[in-house]
């Protein structure tokens, strides 16, 4: 029986770590802030943090909490025929919790990454593509928890992995939590 293993975790937490190393590994991956940046891009703005927030908060607005995963289903559904494992980056609120549930009910597995906050702070200040200072990063953590439902799909998560070291710890956390799938047999459906 296949999985779709979604992953969540705020920012720094290295949830998209996690899931590139799951995706170098055979699985395919699905990122869910793809929606965000493609809406940004498709409206001729600045790809930037202020931007993909005004745009996130928009389309929820207009679209309800569950926009993200509503827009993703056609191609979670497509490549779970053909893949006997896939992965979602970037899991964010509630109501998407609630609505792969309900599609998916057992073939879903919830991955919380988590991190201390200093940490996860310093990782945003020195990451190349969208560095944020301190004062960005609490901003965008109290944006993600209350307007973005994030702590529910953290606190309810499947898998829980502190991710409080190197990436490599984290790639080792990573493999042992493919070894519980058997990614390398019958990838494909």
């Amino acid at each position: 029986m296949g999985k779709i293993i979604a992953v969540v975790g705020m920012p720094g937490s290295g949830k998209s770590l996690f899931s590139h190393y799951l995706h170098s590994q055979g699985l395919p991956v699905i990122r869910f802030g793809a929606v965000v940046t493609e809406e940004v891009e498709r409206r001729g703005l600045s790809l930037n943090p202020k931007n993909e927030r005004l745009v996130r908060e928009e389309l929820r607005a207009m679209h309800g909490m569950d926009v993200v995963a509503r827009f993703s289903l056609p191609r979670i559904r497509d490549r779970f025929k053909r893949h006997e494992f896939l992965v979602i980056d970037g899991l964010y609120s509630f109501s998407e919790y609630k609505l792969l549930r309900k599609e998916f009910d057992d073939d879903l597995v919830v991955v919380a990454i988590v991190s201390q906050r200093a940490l996860r702070y310093g990782r945003l200040a020195a990451r190349p593509e969208r560095p944020l200072t301190p004062t960005e990063a609490l901003q965008r953590d109290f944006q993600e928890i209350e307007n973005l439902e994030k702590g529910g799909p953290i606190a309810i998560a499947d898998v829980t992995i502190v991710n409080d070291g190197t990436s490599d710890e984290l790639m080792s956390k990573a493999l042992d939590f493919g070894a519980t799938f058997t990614v390398s047999e019958g990838r494909n459906r």
